[in-house]
């Protein structure tokens, strides 16, 4: 009967996770389909695991023949950004899988390299007229810096000269407004407008028609010059996985909704487009982090991220996950079924469900940590990670049963647990500073910390929260209390770090040109950010137990009292 108990229990725990995971993650309506689920045109870059520019691994003419045969029923163009480094037989395989070419040539700060590279597009471009209908003289080049306009100028009109495609320069659409000159120089106007990277970021809501919005504004700009040419979005999208800004946040629900509403703007407007990406990218994460590497249509792996048609769910994967988190539990409770049986029905059900949690966030960690994990000192940090929550899970499951049947923890159970906990904080410390100073390109690792901070709510609904302070001694103490005031301080310095990225931006200051004015609008958008928040209330929380108490003298090292014992 005792053992029909604790499954009956588990049976309900299981019941609740369940429904919960089934009700976050019905399909969803993402927007009216893709007319013949098909993009007018996608970025492509077939770079496949292990291969970065960066490193100088270059796509192998195999890698583009499969890519370019995968991504021929999802688009009738493809835009590429260089013109060599292994992109050479573009061309050939655009022609076999029936695809349109945006031939596009990579352009930087190395003078000799660039005239090379602008050889090599014209070569091409007058090689493979019936593929490549469109040129691209440079991607971002003037938002890096890498070059002054009239250098770029000097290179759009020799490529000019010598095609007989039309031509153009692609760049974000402020550069456009900072440097007008181009809408003279260019056969048809190339801008990028990515809703969740302007320095005011959009929600996905509002997405679309601030798209519509920037294009009018770049129309406006031309006519008021004299130019009446086509426009072309070269690069617009969403990231599915990643770090929030503002109300901008990364999705695969919102990366397919803003791909079908762009649609629609376009189709109502008459403008062109091309969304990034084809293929999510890892070796971005050098320098965009987790949220740079995953805009693609297609994962790593090559497998669909949201479908082109039809609802969208946020985590196809669900059911799989629960299940593992339901074998962990199951585990657990197999380990302590004889302990368990004791319990009462309320404190049994209490204990398996902090189970259930513990389980649930240990497999979304892995889950994750690993999929958004693209080197090997990554990786070995994700398992790294994976293990030291679990340990500590295992041993906060200890101290919560102790404090349940009111007994007494070992003192080894109660040294380890409290030799994790400054682990945990020293580490939430360094990411908390990491966030506050250099946050931009930063995921906010939440999931790497929920299990210490919902480990620390249980101890503090048991009563416990001594346990991890009590007999520390004096040097783990000072060190804990020190801890505990660096994060507090790295509130404040996460809040002001994230507000003063915004106020820093070019268009932001354009547009709020004073302090006064532009202060209150940053700081808006810095606390509509849940991921921010969610971060913060988890530090709040991991510090809780070490902040010095307002009266009362703490115990000296080496006493022997351990709390939940009669005294």
């Amino acid at each position: 009967m005792s053992s029909l108990k604790v499954l009956l229990c588990l049976l309900l725990v299981f019941v609740a996770h369940g429904s919960i995971a089934w009700y976050r993650n019905q399909p969803q309506a993402a927007g009216p389909d893709v007319p013949s689920g098909k993009l007018r045109s996608l970025s492509f870059a077939p770079y496949h695991a292990g291969f970065s520019p960066i490193a100088q691994k270059f796509p192998l003419p195999e890698h583009i023949d499969t890519d370019a045969r995968l991504i021929a029923d999802k688009t009738y163009t493809i835009r590429t950004y260089s013109v060599r480094g292994g992109m050479q037989p573009t061309p050939e395989y655009a022609r076999q899988h029936g695809l349109n070419m945006m031939m596009g040539a990579w352009l930087g700060d190395g003078h000799p390299e660039n005239k090379v590279e602008i050889q090599s597009l014209i070569q091409a471009a007058n090689q493979h007229p019936d593929v490549v209908t469109r040129v691209i003289v440079g991607n971002e080049v003037l938002l890096r810096k890498d070059m002054d306009i009239d250098t770029l100028i000097a290179y759009i009109r020799q490529v000019k000269q010598a095609v007989k495609q039309p031509v153009t320069y692609a760049d974000v659409w402020s550069s456009y407004m900072q440097y007008p000159q181009l809408f003279q120089e260019v056969d048809f106007i190339t801008v990028h407008i990515l809703p969740y990277w302007e320095d005011e970021p959009v929600a996905i809501e509002h997405a679309a028609d601030h798209v519509e919005k920037i294009v009018r504004q770049i129309e406006e700009k031309a006519r008021s010059m004299g130019v009446d040419k086509p426009i072309l979005i070269g690069e617009s999208g969403w990231p599915s996985v990643g770090r929030q800004r503002g109300a901008a946040v990364p999705g695969v629900v919102n990366s397919a909704r803003y791909i079908r509403d762009l649609i629609q703007v376009a189709n109502r407007h008459g403008f062109d487009y091309n969304i990034v990406e084809a293929f999510n990218q890892p070796w971005k994460s050098h320098n965009e982090g987790v949220v740079g590497a995953n805009w693609g249509l297609l994962d790593i792996d090559r497998e669909p991220v949201f479908p082109l048609t039809g609802p969208v769910q946020e985590n196809p994967d669900w059911l799989q996950q629960f299940g593992w988190a339901a074998a962990l539990s199951l585990a657990a409770a197999g380990i302590g079924r004889r302990a368990l049986q004791h319990l009462a029905w309320p404190k049994l059900t209490a204990y398996l469900l902090l189970i259930q949690v513990f389980s649930g966030c240990l497999v979304h960690l892995a889950d994750l940590s690993w999929e958004t994990s693209y080197s090997v000192w990554q990786q070995a940090y994700t398992l790294i990670m994976i293990c030291g929550n679990a340990a500590l899970a295992g041993l906060l499951l200890i101290q919560v049963y102790a404090a349940v049947v009111e007994r007494a923890v070992p003192a080894p159970c109660r040294a380890a647990l409290q030799t994790g906990y400054l682990l945990f904080m020293a580490l939430a410390v360094a990411k908390t500073y990491l966030l506050a100073f250099d946050g931009r390109y930063l995921s906010f690792p939440v999931e790497q910390f929920t299990i210490p901070a919902v480990g620390i709510a249980a101890l503090a609904v048991c009563r416990r929260l001594g346990d991890l302070t009590t007999n520390s001694g004096a040097e783990a103490g000072k060190y804990s209390g020190r801890l505990a005031f660096l994060l507090g301080l790295g509130i404040f310095g996460i809040v002001a770090g994230e507000t003063y990225s915004f106020m820093s931006a070019y268009d932001f200051i354009q547009a709020h040109p004073s302090i006064g004015e532009g202060l209150p609008v940053a700081l808006g958008y810095t606390l509509q950010n849940r991921q921010l928040l969610a971060w913060l209330v988890c530090i709040l929380i991991l510090a809780l137990p070490y902040w010095p108490k307002p009266s009362g003298k703490p115990q000296p090292a080496g006493d022997a009292r351990i709390s939940g014992e009669p005294q």
